[in-house]
């Protein structure tokens, strides 16, 4: 009997229950495109953490600010001609460590034995200057202010002064980065893929092998094979690596003691890249490196997306504040809705449930037969919202509009003040990087547990309305509509 009503009065009041199932629908539509962008934000903000941080990495150990580095330590070059004052050719490489601080190699082991650390391993930020070209009999030195080196090739003329002759000469500048070859799974580098060639083998410690970023390579036609020459050592280009967000951590990546040798940083390194045994647990595993570890300074995945800005910054707050309240005020009004709605249709059906009741139908089941129309809507507004969610969350992957976020860049050491990055985890990131990010918006099946929850809930709310309503019904109720 109850179905079989049930199934003749929604019949009967289509326009009624569509009504009611499309507020239901649209507020929670609107839920699901909302929490689809939300996830599809975080998994853009994750894509540019990854070229900073490395695949697998959940924080980063740096030395801490020093006050000690200055413009002391900043580079200076010395030329002269030769003693019989014709032009001559001149070349000299600089190898850097970037920010000048770095840890003890031994703390890489202390971090790794620190509770919660599931793994560590370092690495050594270098910036290479090579200065080439001819120079008449004079001397030239590079100025106090160290300045206007430009990165990449090319002809550049820095600040610095020319005594007794002229120069005509080219600044290349490119990073280098030291990596741990015994373990490929943490690090920059595992932020790129091998796209030619192989990567390093771990039995290549100190060996002279190079891997080249693919943007670096394509501009000095470098190739599996090549060569590549730094302060006078020769290496071989053993691959080429593709940066997954197409921004690179480094030029070149080199192995640790290769590193070492060329900045004359014998067990030192700049970066420890931790991974943490439980991800839930990033915060206690921070701590206590903090506390246990002395002058260092630990920066989190969290602590490095507060520096991420951009449009993909600026649409996530957006996804996380305005959409999150607006779904929340849409789907509250699609319940209040709902409910008066269910009990406006119950006021107007006052004779029949009056004559129900008058035939020997308790208040009880008059009751259990409202709420189970509202919950039929609720269901039936649950399916629609999931289908029009499902549309919406599809069209914006189609889409797939582009965000770009913005990395401000530092100098010396980057958020951890030391390091030598101008990010942890990002060699040779000293200066704001721009990536270009294409939003999407997964589903995941807790979001259409969610829609399915909320549908359910949505018909309880308006049953519970228009139950109410139906169990204040009495018997001369019907008579007084029929008068």
């Amino acid at each position: 009997m109850f179905f079989t009503y049930l199934r003749r009065e929604l019949r009967r009041r289509r326009k009624a229950a569509l009504v009611v199932a499309s507020g239901l629908a649209l507020g929670i539509a609107l839920v699901i495109v909302v929490d689809s962008v939300s996830t599809g934000m975080g998994k853009a903000q994750d894509k540019v953490l990854q070229s900073l941080y490395g695949l697998g990495t959940d924080m980063t150990v740096t030395k801490a600010a020093s006050a000690s580095t200055g413009d002391a330590q900043r580079p200076r070059f010395r030329f002269d001609a030769q003693n019989n004052g014709d032009d001559s050719t001149q070349s000299t490489d600089r190898v850097m460590v970037q920010g000048f601080q770095t840890l003890s190699a031994s703390t890489v082991a202390k971090v790794g034995s620190q509770s919660g650390v599931s793994d560590a391993v370092g690495g050594l930020s270098l910036q290479v200057l090579k200065v080439s070209g001819q120079f008449t009999r004079g001397q030239f030195q590079q100025s106090e202010s160290g300045g206007g080196f430009q990165r990449g090739g090319g002809t550049g003329r820095p600040q610095g002064e020319v005594k007794g002759g002229g120069a005509d000469f080219d600044v290349n500048n490119y990073s280098v980065y030291g990596t741990d070859v015994t373990k490929p799974g943490l690090g920059p580098l595992t932020s790129s893929k091998i796209t030619s060639g192989r990567t390093f083998k771990a039995t290549e410690t100190d060996a002279k092998v190079v891997v080249a970023d693919s943007a670096y390579a394509k501009e000095k036609k470098y190739k599996a094979g090549s060569t590549v020459t730094i302060k006078g050592v020769t290496f071989t280009v053993i691959g080429i690596a593709t940066a997954d967000s197409g921004d690179s951590a480094a030029d070149l990546y080199i192995p640790l003691k290769q590193a070492q040798t060329l900045a004359d940083a014998k067990d030192k390194v700049t970066t420890i890249y931790v991974k943490a045994a439980d991800s839930k647990k990033i915060d206690n595993v921070k701590s206590a490196i903090q506390k246990n570890v002395s002058g260092t300074t630990v920066t989190t995945s969290a602590d490095l997306a507060d520096t991420v800005s951009g449009s993909l910054s600026t649409a996530s707050s957006l996804a996380a504040d305005v959409g999150t309240w607006l779904s929340l005020a849409v789907l509250v009004a699609a319940f209040l809705v709902a409910g008066l709605l269910t009990s406006s249709a119950v006021s107007r059906r006052v004779r029949e449930f009056g004559t129900l009741k008058a035939l020997g139908w308790r208040s009880g089941r008059v009751t259990r037969q409202v709420v189970g129309e509202a919950m039929v809507n609720g269901l039936v507004g649950g399916a629609l919202g999931i289908a029009l969610g499902l549309a919406g969350a599809y069209v914006v992957t189609a889409i797939g509009p582009g965000l770009q976020a913005q990395v401000g860049g530092g100098t010396g050491g980057g958020l951890g003040g030391g390091g030598g990055a101008g990010f942890p985890g990002g060699p040779g990131r000293r200066t704001a990087k721009t990536l270009e990010v294409a939003l999407t918006a997964p589903v995941s099946v807790t979001t259409i547990v969610l829609a399915v929850g909320l549908a359910v809930a949505g018909g309880l709310i308006a049953g519970a309305f228009g139950g109410w309503r139906a169990s204040r019904l009495r018997p001369a109720d019907a008579l007084r509509r029929v008068e």
